[in-house]
């Protein structure tokens, strides 16, 4: 029977009229599986109809007087098909070939009985089927994966045609309500689907070729001959896909105001914390709306599921940003799951080297439950109608989630009602983001093996660019594996061009990323981001030296330094998310443990005097009140960053109190006791000029720690003075105040020189003393920070 008569043999089977007018030409190939020839390799789902294959009836049917479509309907609707078609059968007949001349070479080759029963696991492997390579089959034909392409791009315009000619014409419905599917080439397995469920499958495809080159690089261990091959065909499969997904926001959507269609921004996984329970969510931002979905992983032989959780129009949306502290309880539990994810790690380090794991299934648990539990920073959405979710990630994720949404919602698009089981349905199609990040993964674990592993030092020096005063910290996020904590944050400084001098340290594991936000505190722990940037970690350029950049965040410019101290991971502890205590400790540890040359507590404290207590009557002479001083004093015992947002809200009379309290709990004064003699000797020199040299190379004497700080507190102390026609604070009344609590004299016993001095001769000295320093117009300013050496001039980073 020739091919036209099979054509309409399988019309007529349907019930579909056929008048013929003419003897149609030769056609082509069918582009459909004809019975018991392969179509599409393992990568594509084969499509097996029953009779006749409908491209060669609707073809047929176009050259009559009642086509079922025209011409150039079918040409739409199969565009490309053909070379899909061949691209997948040369691809099988290839890896047929390939696997049939290496199961007839293993019958031949009958194997040593030692080597049968061998236990050595690298001979075994290599007994069974270890020389077999299939890897250039599979990059071949993601080398020509770009076929999909044009594919895609029609997409949109097959499914109109035949959702238009479906309703229009009863013959077509008929037979685009009869197509069949057979996945395994059994005639029992056939299943029924709709013409535009299988025009849908060659999408399906595109993501199903990644995961299963995914799952074969995951088997082939890393000396086989196929693991370059299959990780570069991983490699563009994933780049082929990743295009795909930015354009398939516009493949369906719903009229909305304005002309606009409902199509997806982004989407992502974030934890959604719901009834005092954190869950890992896929999120969807559609041009109207946020949905949230709960994910159901593929097993095998089967796809990902989606079911809704909830959504909320973005009409009207308001947001708030903050972050909350860990409880004993939560950081604890923390720690436990690190340091089995570390376990864990150095497991899959192993397998990497050739030994073999059980199942990567494990690890990659423990990282979904760190990536649940470990975020502090979280989102508030809440929605006119009453409804309010909060979700929780990293800030720099946050914040790109708040700057999508905020933009949206500018655009005031009127909601319309979402059929929900539709659009839930659609997110496994629509989806840009195929898995939650997970580091332990067997396809990226290779890749984050080659990021930083060991220190990473960051030392954020000041900011620039704000228009006006404001309350400022910089937060710094590296990427990398669970274990250790991935983000810190300076304390914040309220000035228009903020110092910190402050380091921040990270233990790293496979760290390839670092990202700088530079965040603006509001009232309590709301926080507004005023820019952010992501940086490559090179290790080559940051080993072992500092190296500084100035980096544009867009309306602000900050200042950092790096380096790199490359060492074996190291295993996670509880005590290195404790901060070292301040109060008590002598001032030059404090200042090493930070890294500076003027502690953090006393910057901060003068920082809060000369935003809000210049013009306090009595300033440093008025008392705090005790309870207040001990609670600010605890504070920055445990955190930093805690404290000085204590410290905002405090009194200011308890911000001095803490100032004038650290100083007076040094175990050793900050003008060292051992020139009180001969302080108070130069004081009663009558020689101006040999006073003045004899009491500044006594200062020059101290250690730089020492000699930095004071000159810190003289200036401060200094301002603090011009405006005693309003506070009443002259320099005599602040070298009164401070004077017993910056000098004191040797204990007597201690083997110092010289004889004892009565108390009213002590106070008299140490008034003295300080009241000299704060006339003194030839004061140096102080150094606050350690000089970090480079090798290379500074670089700056625009982002």
């Amino acid at each position: 029977m020739d091919v036209f008569q099979e054509a309409v043999d399988y019309l007529e089977a349907r019930h579909v009229p056929i008048v013929m007018e003419a003897e149609p030409e030769v056609l082509e190939e069918d582009v459909f599986h004809e019975e018991g020839a392969p179509l599409f390799s393992p990568l594509v789902t084969t499509m097996t109809l029953p009779d006749t294959p409908p491209m060669k009836a609707l073809r047929a049917s176009a050259g009559t007087s009642q086509p079922v479509l025209s011409a150039q309907q079918v040409q739409t609707v199969f565009y490309q098909v053909p070379e899909l078609k061949q691209l997948h059968h040369d691809f099988y007949c290839g890896l047929k070939a390939r696997l049939t001349a290496h199961c007839d070479q293993e019958q031949e080759q009958e194997p040593a009985p030692d080597l049968k029963y061998s236990s050595d696991p690298e001979t075994e492997t290599k007994h069974k089927g270890f020389e077999l390579t299939v890897g250039d089959l599979f990059l071949k034909l993601v080398n020509q994966i770009g076929l999909y392409g044009g594919y895609i791009e029609n997409y949109v315009d097959a499914v109109n045609v035949v959702q238009k000619c479906t309703q229009a014409d009863p013959r077509f419905k008929t037979l685009a309500e009869s197509m069949m599917s057979n996945n395994n080439g059994s005639p029992k397995s056939r299943t029924k689907y709709t013409f535009e469920a299988l025009l849908y499958k060659p999408l399906d495809r595109v993501t199903k070729t990644t995961l299963v080159l995914r799952d074969l690089l995951k088997t082939t261990p890393e000396e086989h001959q196929d693991h370059p091959s299959l990780q570069e065909a991983l490699r563009l499969s994933q780049s082929f896909l990743s295009g795909v997904n930015e354009s398939s926001q516009s493949r369906r959507g719903v009229t909305l105001t304005h002309e606009k269609r409902r199509q997806l921004i982004r989407d992502g996984f974030l934890v959604d914390e719901s009834d005092g329970e954190l869950c890992l969510r896929h999120l969807f931002l559609y041009t109207d709306l946020l949905l949230c979905t709960r994910v159901k992983p593929a097993t095998r032989g089967k796809q990902d599921q989606y079911r809704f959780a909830w959504y909320l129009p973005l009409a009207g949306l308001r947001l708030r940003c903050f972050s909350h502290e860990r409880t004993p309880e939560a950081q604890l539990r923390l720690h436990t799951i690190r340091t089995k994810m570390y376990q864990l790690h150095k497991q899959l380090q192993q397998h990497v080297k050739g030994y073999r794991v059980r199942s990567w299934k494990k690890p990659e648990q423990t990282e979904l439950l760190l990536l649940t539990l470990s975020p502090v920073y979280r989102l508030e959405l809440h929605s006119p109608n009453g409804k309010s979710h909060t979700l929780l990630s990293s800030l720099y994720e946050l914040e790109k989630w708040k700057e999508a949404i905020c933009k949206l919602t500018k655009e005031n698009i009127e909601p319309v009602p979402p059929d929900l089981l539709t659009l839930t349905s659609a997110c496994l199609k629509l989806r840009m983001t195929q898995t939650p990040p997970l580091h332990s993964s067997s396809s990226s674990f290779a890749q984050k093996m080659e990021g930083l592993c060991g220190t990473l030092a960051v030392v954020i020096h000041s900011a620039s660019g704000l228009q006006q005063p404001a309350c400022v910290s910089v937060c710094v996020e590296v990427d990398g594996f669970d274990f250790y904590e991935k983000q810190a944050q300076t304390h914040s400084v309220h000035a228009l061009n903020p110092q910190w001098e402050q380091e921040l340290y990270f233990q790293v594991d496979g760290a390839r990323h670092m990202r700088v936000i530079c965040v603006r505190q509001l009232d309590g722990q709301d926080w507004a981001v005023l820019g952010k940037t992501s940086i490559t970690l090179d290790p080559k350029s940051l080993s072992n030296r500092w190296r500084k950049q100035s980096l544009n965040l867009g309306e602000v410019d900050v200042n950092l330094s790096l380096k790199y101290t490359n060492h074996p991971p190291d295993p996670p502890s509880p005590s290195s998310q404790q901060q070292q205590p301040v109060f008590g400790v002598p001032i030059e540890t404090v200042a090493q443990q930070e890294g500076v040359l003027v502690p953090h507590v006393i910057r901060c404290c003068v920082e809060e005097v000369e935003r809000r207590g210049m013009d306090e009557v009595g300033i440093y002479r008025v008392s705090g009140t005790t309870g207040d001083i001990n609670t600010l004093k605890t504070a920055f015992n445990c955190n930093l960053c805690e404290a000085v947002t204590r410290l905002r809200g405090a009194e200011v009379n308890a911000v001095c109190g803490v100032l004038k309290l650290y100083f007076r709990e040094l175990p050793e004064p900050l003008i060292p006791a051992e020139l009180f003699q001969s302080l108070a000797q130069a004081l009663d020199l009558t020689d101006t000029d040999a006073r003045s040299s004899s009491l500044l190379s006594a200062m020059k004497s101290c250690p730089d720690t020492n000699r930095n700080t004071l000159l810190f507190l003289l200036h401060h102390l200094r301002r603090v003075s011009e405006r005693q026609d309003v506070n009443k604070m002259s320099l005599l009344n602040l070298a009164t105040v401070f004077g017993p609590s910056l000098l004191r004299p040797p204990v007597t016993g201690d083997g110092s020189d010289g004889a004892g001095i009565d108390i009213s001769q002590e106070v008299v000295v140490q008034v003295q003393v300080v009241y000299w320093y704060l006339q003194c117009n030839d004061l140096p300013q102080p150094q606050i920070s350690l000089p970090h050496d480079t090798d290379t001039e500074d670089e700056t980073t625009h982002l």
